[in-house]
């Protein structure tokens, strides 16, 4: 079973010793076609509204708020409400986010290269330095960490359950989960 949720960030349990905690919120999704254990869902983000959507929300009888469409795998035999009866059971999750985006990055930032010495007469500052090797193999081997796009990548990550409250849809899940807050995602049910 997989749910679409929105991170809203990161507390601690008021317990001692205290254990990190991440708070997400299930979103409100619609079940709009099944077929084989995989359906069509609609959930509610932002204001975008075309023709396409407008045109699936025609097909499905959704409310002009169900502005967005993906696939999942659902408990649901029929269309209509998410059943989310399946996260009050579960003990761990597998979520998926997509990591803050950091853009074309150094090795300093990237790899966590030291970088040059900091004092006079010399040019190394945060470069990368010597990347091959001797006269054999003559070429720079496969994998060298180098200068680079850094983050914007989908990580998946196994958390337990800490609570779920299925009247504001408020999932705690032990540790972290990659992304910023406001970043939506996947959990799955792993046991």
């Amino acid at each position: 079973m997989e749910f679409i949720v929105e991170k809203i960030g990161m507390s601690r349990t008021v317990s001692v010793p205290a254990v990190p905690v991440t708070l997400l919120r299930v979103l409100d999704t619609k079940v709009c076609e099944v077929t084989d254990g995989v359906a069509i869902v609609s959930y509610a983000s932002g204001k975008k509204m075309n023709k396409t959507i407008e045109g699936q929300q025609k097909k499905y009888n959704l409310s002009k708020e169900f502005n967005r469409f993906a696939t999942a795998n659902v408990a649901n035999a029929e269309a209509g409400d998410l059943d989310v009866n399946p996260l009050a059971e579960a003990a761990v999750l597998k979520t998926t986010f997509r990591t803050k985006g950091r853009g074309f990055s150094g090795v300093v930032k990237r790899w966590n290269f030291a970088g040059g010495r900091a004092s006079h007469g010399h040019r190394m500052g945060r470069r990368t330095g010597s990347i091959g090797n001797a006269e054999w193999p003559g070429r720079v081997q496969p994998g060298k960490k180098m200068p680079g796009q850094y983050g914007n990548t989908n990580v998946s990550v196994k958390n337990d359950v800490v609570s779920f409250d299925a009247e504001t849809g408020i999932l705690v899940v032990k540790g972290s989960v990659s992304g910023p807050n406001g970043a939506l995602g996947k959990v799955k049910v792993a046991k």
